[in-house]
C-alpha cells in the first residue's frame, strides 16, 4: 500500500489529506483546480515540506513521529509533468540514458522501454526537435528508465492540443496493462479518469472527498463528481462477439452484455467502456421495437433528486456486487413512472452513444 496523511497550512489554504493507495494500478487524484492534487503529489515526492507521514510498501519516507524524511533524490520515484522538461542539448537517447545511469538499476535493458512507449525511430533525434506528444513520451520513458517503484504524473496531458493527447493515451494504457509499477496521477478531466484509473481520491478543497475503486464512487450518485453532465459509470468488460455488418461490437461483463463501436479487438480482450447517465433511459414495461440497441433488466438501488432531475442509481444482474449504471431523467419522468427503491426497471442505452 502507499499511505499518506499529510497537512499543510498556508494563507487562504489548508491541505488535511488522509488515504491509502493500492501499490499497482493507476490511481487518479481528482478533482477541481486548487484542491491540492499537485501539493499532495508534491508531498509523496518530497519536493513540498509537509506535517505527517508517507509510507510506501512499508518502508517509511517521511514520519514525523520519528524525526524521519527521506529527501527526494533517495525516494525511489519517476516524477512526469505537464511540460516535459528535457535536456535540450541531448538526443532521445541520451535523456534516457541520463536516467538509467542514475537510477536503481544502471545496467538495465532499456530496450523493452523504448518498444513500450513507441520511441524507438526518435532515440537520435535532438530532444528540441519532438513534438508535444513525443516529448511527453520520451519524459515517461526517462522516468521509468531510473527503475522507480513508484511513478508520479501531475496532469502530463494538460499542455497537449486534442490530437497529441489522442497520440498519448494509448501509451498510457499500456503502461497501465504491462508494468507492475503503481501510478499515481493527477488530473481534473473526467475523461482521462474513466479511460485510465483504477482508484479514485476525490479531493475537495485541500481534503480527501471519498477515496475507493473507480467503479464504487462513479456509481455513487451522492457525490459531487456526479452532479456534472458527464456523470455516469465504467464498465470493465470483455468482447464477446462483432457485428462486421453492423459495424457493432458485443461486450460482455458480469450481469449483462452491450453492443457498442466497433474496434479493432480480438475476441475475449478486455475493455472498458463508459456509460454516461445522460445516456441511460428507464422504463416499467420490457420495451417492444425499438432503435435501443441495448436493454437490461435493472433493480432501482436508490434515487438521488435534484433541483429539476433525478439520478438513479441501478442494479444490473442479481447480486448487489454486480454491475450499476447510473440514469439521469426528470423530476416528470420519475413521478410520472412513480419509481420507487427496489422497483424492477428496463434500462436502455444508445450503442451509439458508448465509448
Amino acid at each position: 500500500m502507499i499511505e499518506a496523511r499529510l497537512r499543510l497550512d498556508r494563507p487562504g489554504f489548508t491541505l488535511d489529506a488522509a488515504f491509502s493507495l493500492p501499490a499497482s494500478g493507476i490511481s487518479a487524484l481528482f478533482g477541481p483546480s486548487g484542491c491540492g492534487k499537485t501539493t499532495v503529489l508534491r508531498a509523496l515526492a518530497g519536493l513540498e515540506r509537509t506535517a505527517g507521514q508517507v509510507t510506501v510498501n512499508g518502508e517509511p519516507w517521511q514520519d514525523d513521529t520519528r524525526r524521519l524524511f527521506v529527501p527526494t533524490h533517495r525516494r525511489p520515484l519517476g516524477y512526469v509533468i505537464q511540460e516535459a522538461a528535457l535536456f535540450p542539448h541531448l538526443s532521445v537517447r541520451g535523456n534516457v540514458d541520463y536516467a538509467r545511469r542514475r537510477g536503481a538499476a544502471p545496467q538495465a535493458d532499456i530496450a523493452p522501454l523504448v518498444e513500450l512507449l513507441g520511441i524507438g525511430p526518435l532515440m537520435d533525434r535532438p530532444a528540441d526537435a519532438l513534438s508535444g506528444g513525443e516529448r511527453q513520451r520520451v519524459a515517461m520513458a526517462r522516468a521509468l528508465a531510473a527503475a522507480p517503484r513508484l511513478l508520479l504524473m501531475d496532469e502530463p496531458l494538460a499542455a497537449l492540443d486534442a490530437a497529441r493527447k489522442a497520440e498519448i493515451l494509448p501509451y498510457l494504457e499500456r503502461l497501465h496493462r504491462e508494468l507492475a509499477l503503481p501510478i499515481v496521477y493527477v488530473t481534473h478531466v473526467m475523461d482521462e479518469v474513466a479511460r485510465l484509473a483504477d482508484h479514485l481520491v476525490l479531493m475537495e478543497a485541500g481534503r480527501v472527498r471519498a477515496a475507493g475503486p473507480l467503479a464504487e464512487l462513479l456509481a455513487d450518485p451522492a457525490l459531487p463528481l456526479q452532479q456534472a453532465d458527464d456523470a455516469g459509470v465504467v464498465i470493465e468488460a470483455r468482447v464477446a462477439a462483432h457485428d462486421e455488418a453492423y459495424g457493432l461490437m458485443q461486450i460482455a461483463f458480469d450481469g449483462g452484455a452491450l453492443w457498442v463501436g466497433a474496434r479493432p479487438v480480438p475476441i475475449g480482450a478486455p475493455v472498458r467502456a463508459r456509460v454516461l447517465a445522460r445516456d441511460v433511459s428507464v422504463t416499467r414495461g420490457e420495451p417492444g421495437p425499438t432503435s435501443i440497441v441495448n436493454v437490461l433488466p435493472v433493480v432501482l438501488e436508490g434515487l438521488h433528486a435534484e433541483a429539476h432531475t433525478a439520478l438513479l442509481r441501478l442494479r444490473v444482474g442479481l447480486r448487489a456486487e454486480q454491475q450499476h449504471l447510473l440514469a439521469r431523467i426528470t423530476r416528470k419522468s420519475c413521478d410520472l413512472l412513480a419509481l420507487q427503491t427496489g422497483a424492477a426497471l428496463y434500462a436502455q442505452i444508445k450503442g451509439v452513444a458508448l465509448m
